[in-house]
């Protein structure tokens, strides 16, 4: 049994095609199916369920999985921290941001690090919590700035910063007229919001309580797939929206659209980085909070 092995038969079982899986690997797909097979032979069990079409993970064959990518995460880590005990800040720091941070605090942050870590090259992500929850676990990235609260085993998280929400509203809504918005009426105006799987969506609904009825009514609320989209449809006067302050601060401005702050006590998100227990480069980690508390993004919003 080894390592490449092991790497085959986790690719198989994500991609559940021989031919892709061996392109993942960059080997043929004879070599890999030889070397699934082989294995399946030297443990006496069958791996996967093969159909003409399909390939399939077997009961055993899941649990298998699991294992290999709990040795093949130790592998790295046994990786890292050979490179650890060189230069912590000279091998690429993997980080991963939800949708609704990423877009508004990288542009801010890869100039910081740079700076503070020139030989520490920054590969960057964005995705949903679930997923970057997902890759963190396995060792495909090694850090994720998130909104709390995030629990997980063996994770550490620390709050970066503090983030209030403010109302984008089209010029002619009357809100507009308003210094100060009530989170407690949003369900009484056209909304729009994230759809299902961004966790911004959630805290603005934990906001207004009302929303969620209105939601199941179908009413008041269009979603969108980013806040992009959601703010040119209000731009266009389609309805208002809730935003973080990131994402309207100094951040493509319009003629067509307004900001208003909520009143006390203002929504807010605490963002926040986490990494795993055991990532062996805790100076990686120090340098990217050190990083996002000199950006402006963090500056301007106060740091946790």
């Amino acid at each position: 049994m080894t390592l490449t092995e092991l790497r085959y038969i986790v690719t198989l079982a994500k991609e559940q095609h021989f031919g892709r899986a061996a392109e993942k690997c960059f080997v043929s797909q004879p070599t890999l199916s030889i070397a699934v097979k082989k294995l399946e032979d030297e443990l006496g069990v069958a791996l996967f369920e093969r159909s003409k079409n399909s390939v399939r993970l077997t009961d055993v064959g899941q649990r298998v999985v699991d294992q290999a990518q709990n040795v093949l995460r130790q592998a790295e880590t046994i990786k890292d921290l050979a490179q650890s005990g060189k230069d912590q800040l000279k091998s690429p720091l993997r980080v991963g941001a939800i949708y609704t941070i990423g877009p508004y605090l990288f542009p801010h942050l890869v100039p910081q690090v740079q700076q503070l870590a020139p030989n520490m090259p920054l590969y960057i992500e964005e995705n949903f919590t679930a997923r970057l929850r997902e890759k963190l676990r396995n060792g495909e990235l090694d850090a994720i700035i998130v909104a709390l609260p995030f629990d997980e085993p063996d994770v550490v998280t620390r709050p970066l910063y503090d983030e209030p929400f403010v109302m984008l509203l089209p010029n002619q809504h009357p809100w507009c007229e308003q210094k100060l918005i009530d989170a407690s009426h949003l369900a009484e105006t056209e909304l729009l919001l994230l759809g299902e799987g961004h966790c911004f969506r959630d805290q603005v609904l934990e906001s207004c309580p009302t929303l969620q009825q209105a939601i199941q009514q179908q009413h008041t609320v269009t979603e969108g797939s980013s806040l992009e989209t959601i703010r040119m449809m209000v731009a266009t006067g389609l309805g208002a929206s809730v935003l973080p302050v990131s994402a309207t601060d100094g951040h493509y401005q319009s003629n067509l659209v307004q900001t208003r702050p909520f009143k006390a006590p203002q929504p807010i998100r605490t963002v926040a980085v986490a990494w795993r227990a055991s990532f062996p480069r805790p100076k990686a980690i120090d340098v990217l909070v050190e990083a996002v508390s000199r950006c402006q993004i963090a500056e301007r919003k106060g740091a946790a």
